[in-house]
């Protein structure tokens, strides 16, 4: 079950529009204070800059959403790196994008396109994910099952590991609304002998692009 879009990894993004340097960075947070480190960190190592505009959406609904604008015109930057965030549908991520002025005024819209272009670049570059509400199940067979569970893989449920010992042990994943499909699989094709060690929920990224 997909719960939210976010970013897959930390990245960092650089362009350059009329002789100004916008380096952008981008981070998978997931608490206001976690985003609030992660800006202090940019901050400290591009404190000459001549501005550091930060910006945040945290929460699977996008319940807090904050920018600031670092001492560019009211509305340039910061919102609408917020509102590129909230139009791709990701949440859960801090970005900040530092700009070295180059002597060349961009004016409003400029200004706009610019810090939304490169905070995009660094969107790009970290990737998007799906965070997923996954089942895990670690389950205990005989080596004469584990074929049989391999070539049914990908479509109820997944393999994450598998270790190898006296027994076979599995590391499986599955939508949480399958797991009762999943352990009537696994007690069918193993005639009732599969042993399930673990079960819990977990949140997971899937890679989108």
């Amino acid at each position: 079950m997909i719960l939210y879009k976010t970013v897959m990894e930390q990245a960092e993004a650089e362009q350059i529009i009329e002789k100004s340097r916008f380096i952008s960075h981008i981070k998978h947070v997931t608490s206001k204070e976690e985003a609030d480190e992660f800006i202090a960190e940019i901050r400290a190592v591009y404190k000459t800059a001549t501005h550091n505009v930060p910006a945040f959406v945290i929460g699977d609904k996008m319940q807090l959403q904050w920018a600031s604008d670092d001492g560019e015109p009211q509305g340039t930057s910061g919102a609408p790196i917020v509102q590129m965030l909230v139009k791709e549908g990701i949440t859960n991520a801090a970005v900040v994008v530092t700009r070295y002025f180059g002597g060349v005024k961009l004016g409003t819209g400029g200004l706009v396109r610019a810090y939304t272009s490169s905070a995009k670049l660094a969107l790009n570059a970290a990737g998007i994910a799906n965070v997923c509400d996954m089942l895990m199940l670690e389950v205990c067979i005989d080596y004469s099952y584990l074929a049989k569970i391999k070539n049914a893989a990908g479509q109820l449920f997944n393999i994450e590991d598998i270790g190898y010992a006296e027994f076979v042990n599995l590391q499986l994943s599955a939508d949480p609304e399958n797991g009762e499909k999943l352990k009537s699989f696994l007690a069918d094709i193993t005639a009732g002998s599969a042993r399930i060690i673990s079960e819990k929920n977990k949140q997971i990224k899937v890679r989108v692009i």
